[in-house]
């Protein structure tokens, strides 16, 4: 009886390892470098938080110099900060409204399909995409502001003001369709029991959807705030593609710095 339970067990030895050697190795052994001064290849002295405390240092990591009413440039660690705090939210209440509105229509998977588009496709070539739409000639979001005559045309990801929150807002359109997906998938698994259970108790669609859907969405919801977060804080293609961190570093995030300190 031992041996057996034991045998499951067996078969997990062969992820660990490589989760040992692949992820915990690598994590733990970047944490204890960053304590050392690195001379080109080699190790040097300890120097403890040196290296966390010359990073924040640097105003484009983080600028103490100006306030948030002030806008960008924040500097990148501000700029990420600021990416999770508007996009998250907005991801995921838009995935969960565009998941409730298309569960009970016909050709609801075509409609999907169209929103997760942007998902699908490279971020490389949604910056592109980014780039033709915030354009001052030809782009949706002047033509539609233009049209209302309440905004003049301008170029949203030049201005220092504006190139920061276009980019939020576009990585939004970008990552949407991922939040409506697993939302959609949350919902299927509700038993439809329960919702004619309280109707037949005479609970209001209000009740219905705060006591029983969004308790039941728990693990949807927690698993598209950690993805958004995971990939808010690594978002890197689309800043530069559209506008490598201009202007001014108004746009500038911790992936793109590194990559700047790396290569330039």
């Amino acid at each position: 009886m031992r041996r057996a339970s034991l045998v499951p067990y067996c078969f997990l030895i062969p992820a660990l390892v490589l989760i040992g050697i692949f992820i915990v190795y690598p994590l733990v052994y970047t944490i204890y470098a960053s304590l050392f001064y690195w001379k080109g290849r080699t190790m040097g002295d300890f120097i403890g938080l040196g290296n966390y405390l010359n990073v924040l240092g640097r105003r484009r990591i983080l600028d103490l110099s100006r306030s948030l009413f002030e806008g960008p440039p924040l500097g990148a660690l501000t700029h990420n900060a600021l990416w999770v705090v508007i996009h998250v939210p907005l991801c995921t209440i838009l995935g969960l409204l565009l998941a409730l509105l298309l569960r009970d229509v016909k050709g609801a998977s075509i409609i999907k399909t169209i929103i997760f588009l942007a998902m699908v496709i490279p971020l490389v070539v949604g910056g592109i995409i980014l780039r033709f739409i915030y354009d001052v000639d030809a782009g949706v979001v002047n033509a539609i502001l233009g049209a209302t005559g309440l905004v003049k045309p301008k170029t949203w990801t030049v201005l220092p003001d504006t190139a920061l929150f276009s980019l939020i807002f576009g990585s939004v359109w970008l990552w949407t369709g991922f939040s409506m997906t697993i939302y959609a998938a949350g919902l299927e698994a509700i038993p439809k029991e329960l919702y004619e259970a309280a109707k037949i108790d005479g609970a209001s669609g209000a009740k219905i959807f705060w006591h029983i859907t969004i308790p039941l969405l728990k693990p949807a919801t927690i698993t598209v705030v950690v993805m958004s977060v995971l990939w808010v804080l690594k978002v890197f293609d689309i800043i530069y593609v559209v506008t490598m961190g201009g202007p001014g570093g108004a746009s500038t995030v911790l992936a793109l710095e590194m990559y700047i300190e790396a290569f330039y």
